[in-house]
This record gives C-alpha cells, structure tokens and sequence, in this order.
C-alpha cells in the first residue's frame, strides 16, 4: 500500500492475536470495525477503543459476513485493510475427533477466509484504491501435526488460498494486496476448550505441552500486532513475526519431502 492505512476490519477480534490486533490499529490511529461471534466480549473490546464499531459476526454464514462488509462499508467507506483472523482448534485423533469439531474448523478457519473473499474483494475492486487482505495461517499451516489435524489441514488450506487469492489479483493488475499471517505461539484462548473428542492421555500430554510452550515463549498479542503492522507497512507478503518458529521446522520439512523420507514426529516422543 502506497499510503498507510486509515481503517481495518478484523474478524476474530474479541480476543487472542484478533484483539491485540485491534489495539495496535487504534495505537496508530485507524478506525476499526471489529467481528467477533462472542457479542459481550466484543462490544467490551470495542468499547475499550476510540473509534471501533462492533458487528457480532458468525463468520462460518456468508450472509452475516456480507452484513459485515456491508456495515464497515457504511462506517469506514473503502476499506484498507481486512483482516481475516477468526479461527479455531481441535485436538485428538483423526478419527475419534467429533464430527461436528471437524465441521467446524472447516466452516470457521477456511470458510470463514473465503467468506470474507466473497464478501469484500468485489468491493474493494470497486473502489479501485489500495487496500490489503491479511489471511491468518499458523507455522502450523506448513509442517502439520498428529493431534491436531483439523487445525493443520485448514492453516494449510489458508496458506494454498492465499497464494492463489494473491496470483488471482495480480492476473487483473488490482491494486488489492494480499499478505500471509503465519503466527507462531501467541498467548492466547485458543487452548481453553482444544478437545474435540475422546480425551486420551496422548492427547492431554499433547496439549499441555503446547500450554506451556506458549506460556514460556509465547508472544503477548500487543507486541506480536505491532510486528504485524511493520511488516503491513513494508508490503510484505510473508508475514513471520517469529521466524524462528518457523524457519528451523521449515528447512526440514522441505529436506524431507526432497528426500522422499518419512514423516517424523520426534518432537512426541
């Protein structure tokens, strides 16, 4: 974006790295319209900041996502930047996950992105001004993990959509951008309720181990927002607020899959 961003819409924003964007975006001056399908959480967000209008959001109903669009339209006119960050997790075996768990990572962590396509694309290409789509992956979303499969196969559905989406605007020469989120641990809710089934000890070693690695190098949303608006304001594509969360894993992943080699899960043992 040539100019820096005067307003954001964002998803996901009553708490977590949805919040912390938020805050980050009032710190800079922006006005906000915030979703979040938790309605108090949300309106106490939005309260706590200057200039942010909440709209109550299932972002899994393309019809409340374009009511959204609608709304930050009416409130902001273009929109600069669109955050596509709701999100949420499911652990367990494959198998013995619940259906209906299954169902829903699918419908929130990639329908609820390509709601958001659906529902703001054709208006910013209306409005033929810059403007950025931030999709939020996970590291998750490019080495996957056992014990959490609904969550690594839809952060790598994000990470295909995205690059398609980015390829898709450049074919028109739009002046819409597109960047990839790839969080690393951020302290956050998104382990409060991670079971998605039968709760095995596997599966509770799995999650609390993944507790306390968050809570010992997790990042706290604020600072981890404020990497995000730098990297926003550089244009980058890949934004990897923790590298090192990422870059180690990555390397040897892609070792693996030149080798031919089998997957392994060291990190379980």
């Amino acid at each position: 974006m040539s100019e820096a961003p005067n307003n954001a819409v964002i998803t996901g924003a009553a708490s977590g790295i949805g919040l912390g964007l938020a805050r980050e975006a009032a710190r800079r001056g922006m006005r906000l319209v915030l979703a979040d399908r938790d309605a108090d959480a949300l309106a106490a967000a939005a309260d706590a900041l200057p200039d942010a209008l909440a709209v109550p959001t299932d972002v899994t109903d393309p019809a409340a996502v374009e009511r959204l669009a609608a709304a930050a339209y009416d409130r902001l006119g273009p929109v600069d930047l669109l955050f596509n960050n709701a999100g949420i997790m499911a652990t367990g075996f494959s198998w013995e996950i619940d259906p209906a768990r299954w169902d829903a990572s699918l419908k929130v962590n990639i329908g609820g992105v390509l709601n958001g396509i659906r529902a703001f694309v054709p208006r910013m290409l209306q409005a033929a001004r810059p403007a950025r789509i931030v999709n939020t992956a996970s590291v998750g979303g490019f080495n996957p993990s056992p014990l959490m499969a609904p969550y690594s196969a839809t952060k790598f559905a994000v990470v295909a959509l995205t690059e398609a989406l980015k390829g898709e605007l450049d074919m028109l020469g739009a002046p819409v951008a597109v960047s990839l989120l790839a969080p690393g641990p951020v302290r956050s809710a998104i382990f409060d309720d991670p079971f998605g089934g039968a709760v095995h000890p596997a599966t509770e070693r799995f999650v609390a181990g993944l507790r306390g690695m968050i809570d010992q190098y997790g990042m706290d949303p604020e600072p981890f927002a404020a990497a995000v608006f730098d990297a926003i304001a550089r244009g980058d594509y890949w934004i990897v607020p923790q590298p090192e969360a990422l870059d180690p894993m990555l390397e040897r992943r892609q070792a693996m899959i030149a080798a031919r080699a089998q997957p392994s899960f060291d990190f379980l043992s």
